[in-house]
């Protein structure tokens, strides 16, 4: 199960919003072993598309270092879905190279229609997806792990 507290789930949802028409993506960093995801690190589509998302080499490579300097780990990396439900494409199944991490998937097909959804309704899955198998697992969103604590965000240039 994903646990991940509101304001996470909430910058996670805004991000893939801003972004639309083009898939947003990005990762949410925590301590290494925690399986808690704590800073929330929105990531520039490289691709700049509305059906695949590309993270750019150079930030990524950056972000490695930064979380290996910190002791971190990608706990949760995201994009969204701009026309589909929020699933794994066979793409985003065959990128997907960290068995620890949990995929998080936001359909923003829905975006600007009138579908029934109110504004605060989305369509957020959470998959682990290892060795080609994609597992769906639930999600829980907490108001905080610690009392006063919210989580940072980073913003690669």
């Amino acid at each position: 199960m994903l646990r991940i507290d509101r304001a996470t789930y909430d910058a996670i949802v805004a991000h893939a919003r801003e972004d639309h028409p083009d898939e947003a993506c990005g990762v949410v960093a925590g301590p290494e072993g925690s399986d808690r995801p704590e800073r929330f690190i929105p990531m520039l589509n490289a691709a700049r598309s509305p059906t695949f998302y590309e993270f750019d080499s150079g930030d990524l490579l950056r972000l490695y270092r930064d979380m290996d300097d910190r002791d971190e780990e990608p706990v949760v990396i995201y994009h969204s879905h701009t026309a589909t439900e929020a699933y794994p494409s066979r793409t985003d199944i065959s990128y997907a190279s960290e068995p620890n991490a949990h995929y998080v998937l936001v359909s923003t097909r829905s975006h600007g229609e009138q579908t029934g959804l109110s504004d605060d309704e989305v369509e957020f899955r959470s998959f682990r997806i290892v060795d080609g198998t994609v597992t769906e697992e639930d999600v829980e969103v907490v108001e905080s792990y610690l009392f006063g604590h919210s989580p940072t965000t980073v913003v690669y240039d």
